[in-house]
């Protein structure tokens, strides 16, 4: 086994910090809407429905990856940029220093315990401008029932692609380099 690599099944937990946020389970508002929550190092984390993400601006993508169940998958995709939806929520790293928002790490974790883990310079359109999507919608198929799905174009492989989001957390990386 390469060194590195563990043995240990994925756990259903986000980053561990000053304040981890461990998977729960996805709120479901009166009427049986599903929400995500917002946690992390943010001024305004909520739960937001897939009707909450609708209301921002959307944006269509079509994109492919290997799934190693289904094989090759494409679908066109509709939702709004994942960096709209937390710049929306006011992450608190300091404007004044450009170069604090590549400390902040993002993970996505959806209600099976899967979880993506990406970095903010990847979205960030200073950086990598990555086109990370929350889709409302898959083939038209409005995904109100099951919550939004993480889409990542450009990703050969659909690792990142975490369906059915139950939580997604955004804050620095501060303990990465203390070990």
């Amino acid at each position: 086994m390469d060194k590195g690599i563990s043995s240990r099944p994925p756990r259903a937990a986000v980053p561990s910090g000053p304040n981890p946020v461990p998977a729960a389970p996805t709120p479901v508002a009166p009427g049986g809407e599903v929400r995500l929550r917002l946690a992390g190092d943010l001024e305004r984390a909520a739960p937001l429905s897939v009707a909450d993400l609708r209301a921002m601006p959307q944006r269509i993508v079509e994109a492919g990856f290997a799934c190693g169940r289904l094989g090759e998958q494409r679908h066109v995709y509709t939702g709004p940029l994942l960096l709209d939806v937390l710049l929306a929520a006011g992450p608190r790293f300091d404007p004044v220093i450009g170069k604090d928002r590549v400390r902040f790490l993002i993970a996505v974790t959806g209600r099976d315990g899967h979880t993506a883990v990406m970095s903010w310079g990847e979205i960030d359109p200073r950086y990598g401008g990555g086109a990370a999507l929350l889709a409302t919608r898959v083939d038209g198929r409005a995904m109100d029932a099951d919550g939004p799905q993480l889409v990542v174009p450009g990703d050969v492989a659909g690792g990142r692609y975490v369906s059915r989001i139950a939580t997604i957390w955004t804050g620095p990386a501060t303990a990465a380099g203390a070990a």
